[in-house]
């Protein structure tokens, strides 16, 4: 079956290993093996912990009176280094191009690919704290070919706050320069991805985006009741703006710790049946055209997989499983590859 995934960490990851590349590497996902599992497009994620250049902790007085304690974050002078970082890992995309991968911005990038037999990398920005409030760093990066921006990654940056277990810092919508982002995202035509960012800032999301918005890697919190995942009331908000949800493959957003012992493993891992409930519930609660695929693969250690998963080679397994939980043939290839490829062609422009 021909399918899209909306979030891999791969490209970060090969920055920190020498001998490997995108074509072929011990992660999970390569060019070779894509090709022979039947992908047909790759979201690919610039990822950076800006941490890595400079952090701190402190304390913030929140409104309620409680104390915010061994909160972390980012320094101010750590965005421009994390910015350089992305732009290296977009060059080093670019420069693995070749007779059978092709970074594709735009649908008839995509469509090329498709006819030359080419697999097609999209290239993402997981962490928009790097813009430093600067618009013109949105404008470069959409010049060298990023079309979704992920607006947070774990800590609080220009645009607004991430996921949190903090109701206080949950609750915080997008700050006025992520709302300009938004809507220039809007112009330019990028896909907005509310993973990783606050219950307030999706809603903004909601509000302020005159197009769908994605969550490219989240699941459905009412089985999972991790921040990162989206409720039903959020669930059925994006499905009505046109957007779709990713089905994350990480077993700590999949089940709950404690829960995730099966007979078969005796390991604290989900199953790839639970892949198939969380889609389930997203296409339940968002409509069948709101479902679609964000892995996350080589995002997190494997051993954090769901059992009977190792790469990318296993997808076929994915679709068997959600078969046997209800989704029919049709439901099953539109969250494969049409319900992205529609989004696509609503947001983006050329």
């Amino acid at each position: 079956m021909r399918w899209i995934d909306m979030h891999c960490d791969t490209i970060s990851e090969l920055e920190k290993r020498a001998g490997e590349s995108l074509h072929r590497n011990q992660l999970c996902v390569d060019v070779e093996r894509l090709k022979r599992a039947g992908a047909k497009a790759q979201f690919f994620a610039c990822f950076v912990n800006a941490a890595r250049y400079g952090e701190k902790t402190y304390e913030d007085q929140m409104e309620s009176g409680r104390s915010g304690k061994g909160r972390r974050r980012v320094v101010a002078s750590a965005w421009d280094p994390a910015y350089e970082s992305v732009l290296n890992m977009i060059s080093s995309a670019r420069k693995a191009e070749d007779d059978s991968f092709v970074i594709a911005a735009s649908e008839q990038d995509l469509d090329h690919a498709h006819m030359d037999g080419r697999i097609a990398g999209i290239l993402t920005l997981e962490e928009g704290g790097v813009l430093n409030g600067k618009m013109e760093r949105l404008e470069e990066l959409y010049e060298k070919g990023i079309r979704l921006v992920t607006l947070t990654w774990n800590y609080e940056n220009c645009l607004g706050s991430p996921n949190s277990l903090d109701p206080e810092v949950m609750f915080r919508g997008l700050k006025p320069f992520g709302k300009e982002v938004v809507e220039r995202m809007n112009d330019l035509g990028m896909l907005i991805d509310v993973s990783h960012l606050s219950d307030g800032g999706f809603w903004d999301c909601i509000k302020v985006s005159r197009f769908p918005i994605v969550a490219s890697h989240s699941n459905a919190r009412a089985l999972c009741p991790h921040p990162r995942n989206l409720t039903d009331e959020m669930l059925h908000a994006l499905g009505n703006k046109g957007g779709v949800a990713g089905v994350n493959f990480y077993s700590a957003f999949l089940k709950k710790a404690g829960k995730r012992k099966a007979a078969d493993t005796g390991n604290d891992r989900a199953g790839l049946m639970d892949i198939a409930l969380h889609a389930a519930r997203i296409l339940n609660q968002a409509g069948e055209d709101a479902l679609a695929l964000g892995t996350d693969l080589d995002g997190f250690d494997r051993d954090s997989l769901p059992y009977g998963i190792r790469d990318v080679q296993d997808m076929e397994k994915v679709w068997e499983e959600m078969k046997r939980a209800g989704l029919t043939e049709r439901q099953i290839e539109k969250a494969a590859y049409e319900n992205v490829r529609r989004v696509i062609h609503e947001v983006w422009k050329g």
